[in-house]
């Protein structure tokens, strides 16, 4: 055995582990309290969600209601929710992205889609 080479400090792995889980930890909290915007005819239908996906608002303009046609309404509705749970998924790949990297990506951590 080579003195102080080959074997891995466990007691700096750990606190490594811990910092990255600290760092996943503090992104997610951040994601949940970041709002992130979608939109969809134009903007008159705006719906905003947490960055971890959680509705928070939908505001309609009164352009967008015709009580003759209720589906389109219910389609820029859903068009807008998907816009902005787009955006949310964006910013979690620019906030936990680089910390699944550094956890081995892939590597089945629940919450974690990378």
């Amino acid at each position: 055995m080579i003195p102080g080479g080959g074997q891995p400090n466990m007691q700096q792995l750990l606190q490594q582990a811990q910092k990255m889980q600290q760092d996943l930890q503090r992104a997610q909290e951040e994601l949940a309290n970041t709002e992130v915007d979608g939109q969809a005819g134009g903007g008159l239908v705006r719906a905003t969600v947490t960055g971890s996906g959680e509705l928070r608002a939908l505001k309609i303009d009164p352009k967008a209601v015709d009580p003759e046609d209720t589906e389109t309404l219910a389609d820029l509705v859903v068009a807008a929710v998907q816009a902005a749970n787009e955006n949310a998924q964006a910013l979690q790949q620019q906030k936990l992205g680089p910390l699944a990297q550094g956890l081995g990506g892939g590597s089945g951590i629940p919450g974690l889609p990378y």
